[in-house]
């Protein structure tokens, strides 16, 4: 009479089993998944002049690049960027790329977008024009500790969310002073392991805010 019972213990463990553990893991990141806010205010892209209509970072979340005047020599950061990344993401309302570069870029950033657009639709991909001094400007106005080249080139992408905030992690054993305030976009591997999740957590962060500001209302 007791193997019934113990049947029904095992099937109740299988079955309830992997949504215990679920709810935990659910639990887990809504208490706990924050990316850390590293530098607020940046500046936003509206000196900038584009090829599409007037871009802005402000309410929208933004992955910010600066791909330098030999833009398809770098291109393969944004091809990176558009398979791990944007392919996900850019059907998420308020989502975009932009990629800020020199003037005199603009036929090849056409070039590029014509490139990245062979598998994906690329609406949300912009790409914004300004001198020398109003990239370094926007570049400085992240705060963080990597530089631009002479040719205004960075090789590292960045999260920006919609208040201005640059977003990225404070545990970094690897960094100098412990921050990763951009992704190496040259590196699939960055991108795969560390950016997807990052910007995940600030779609989620950005969902549940709305949830919370619907049941307020």
């Amino acid at each position: 009479m007791a193997k019934p019972s113990k049947n029904i213990v095992v099937l109740s463990i299988l079955f309830f089993g992997p949504l215990l553990f679920y709810l935990f893991l659910l639990t887990g990141t809504n208490n706990f998944a924050k990316l850390p806010r590293l530098t607020e205010n940046i500046d936003d892209v509206q000196q900038f002049s584009s090829t599409t209509d007037s871009i802005r970072l402000k309410n929208n979340i933004s992955v910010l690049c600066f791909l330098g005047s030999d833009l398809l020599r770098h291109k393969t950061n944004a091809l990176n960027l558009n398979e791990k990344i944007y392919k996900h993401f850019y059907g998420f309302k308020g989502f975009q790329f932009v990629v800020v570069l020199p003037k005199g870029s603009e036929e090849d950033a056409q070039q590029l977008k014509k490139e990245l657009g062979a598998t994906y639709n690329v609406d949300k991909w912009h790409f914004v024009f300004g001198d020398g001094d109003e990239i370094k400007k926007m570049f400085g106005s992240l705060k963080t500790s990597y530089n631009l080249d002479d040719q205004y080139y960075s090789p590292y992408a960045f999260i920006i969310d919609r208040e201005l905030t640059l977003r990225g992690r404070n545990d970094e054993e690897a960094a100098e002073d412990g921050l990763l305030y951009g992704y190496n976009a040259e590196s699939v591997a960055t991108v795969h392991q560390e950016m997807v999740d990052d910007v995940k957590v600030v779609m989620a962060e950005y969902r549940l805010a709305l949830k919370k500001n619907k049941r307020e209302i």
